[in-house]
């Protein structure tokens, strides 16, 4: 009976995956009415939506990163907030707050939580780094803890729960960088760059034209809890893991088997954390892409945003121009398969 249920589960798995890529298909091709280009970043946030993990998003002013998200909760059917932050925003203002409300009937007085817009399926929280750590705080716990925790009571949020925040690498005036334990809490940290010259040229014309289209949905929030699922169940090879352990154990300057770059620039590295999210970002890569297992290329593929944040370089690489992005080329091309 066990090995039958077994088999049933595996046909079920294979179904799925196969739904799934169709499905990625069909997103990119409805985010695309709205969106042009910026087909990586799109699939970085499908990646770390279906890996059940959060997302920070950084990138200069005026590249689409609020329209992405919205466009992505249209074609998904889920409950969306847009929280813009700004430095006077409380806890409350994210979590909710409880008010004292009167019964008519009898006069007693008694207090009643209103939710806050964190009771949602999608957050936006737009420029996090321009409110207190106080407010940030009060985010980054709901999205480690899953709850909300207001006087005695605690009230769970609904799944699926995923934060997209972004962030202006620019302008720091005024702003509260994220420490690096909350950037932790942060699945991926991807980079949103400008878009290419023949993508300029559609941007321009289209934007100013008859108007964008409107994304239809694809998927349904149960869709997205049952390929959360499956991604946890996809296979991945011992090999595989090993070499996601050589490659985070590679950012560690205190080991004396570090490469002599991750000695001579970096002052802390990654964590065990890092090597969680490299796995489930290559399940849920090969997921998307209909593949029945994750491989080496996979776990490349999701590298860099995995590891961007969580890789601290010293004074000598700042003196020297040598940023988190250029050690992890190298790590990923000295560490073999």
């Amino acid at each position: 009976m066990a090995e039958e249920k077994t088999v049933v589960r595996e046909e079920q798995d294979v179904n799925a995956v196969a739904e799934c890529k169709e499905a990625f298909e069909r997103i990119s091709k409805e985010i695309s009415k709205t969106i042009i280009g910026q087909n990586d970043v799109i699939e970085q946030v499908l990646i770390a939506l279906f890996a059940n993990g959060h997302i920070l998003l950084i990138g200069v002013p005026g590249l689409a990163k609020t329209l992405m998200v919205s466009t992505l909760a249209n074609t998904l059917s889920v409950k969306f907030k847009r929280l813009q932050f700004t430095p006077d925003m409380m806890p409350s203002d994210i979590t909710g707050t409880e008010i004292i409300e009167e019964d008519h009937t009898t006069g007693r007085r008694a207090f009643r939580f209103v939710e806050g817009p964190i009771f949602s399926n999608m957050i936006l929280a737009d420029e996090i780094n321009r409110t207190p750590p106080k407010t940030q705080a009060a985010l980054l716990e709901a999205m480690q803890e899953r709850h909300v925790t207001v006087g005695k009571k605690t009230y769970p949020l609904e799944e699926p729960f995923i934060v997209l925040a972004t962030q202006n690498p620019i302008e720091q005036e005024g702003t509260y960088p994220l420490p690096e334990a909350q950037l932790d809490r942060f699945m991926f940290n991807t980079w949103v760059d400008y878009p290419k010259d023949d993508e300029y040229h559609q941007i321009i014309k289209v934007t100013t034209g008859k108007g964008l289209a409107v994304a239809q949905p694809v998927l349904a929030a149960e869709d997205v809890i049952r390929y959360r699922q499956v991604v946890r169940r996809i296979p991945i090879a011992d090999h595989v893991i090993d070499y996601i352990r050589r490659l985070t154990v590679a950012t560690q300057p205190q080991r004396s088997d570090a490469p002599e770059i991750t000695k001579k620039y970096v002052a802390w590295g990654s964590g065990p954390r890092s090597g969680q999210y490299l796995a489930l970002g290559a399940k849920a890569r090969a997921m998307l892409l209909g593949k029945y297992q994750a491989t080496c290329e996979d776990v490349r593929h999701v590298a860099h945003s995995v590891l961007r944040h969580r890789i601290f370089t010293n004074f000598v690489a700042q003196a020297e121009g040598i940023d988190t992005v250029n050690i992890i080329d190298q790590l990923l091309a000295m560490t073999k398969e």
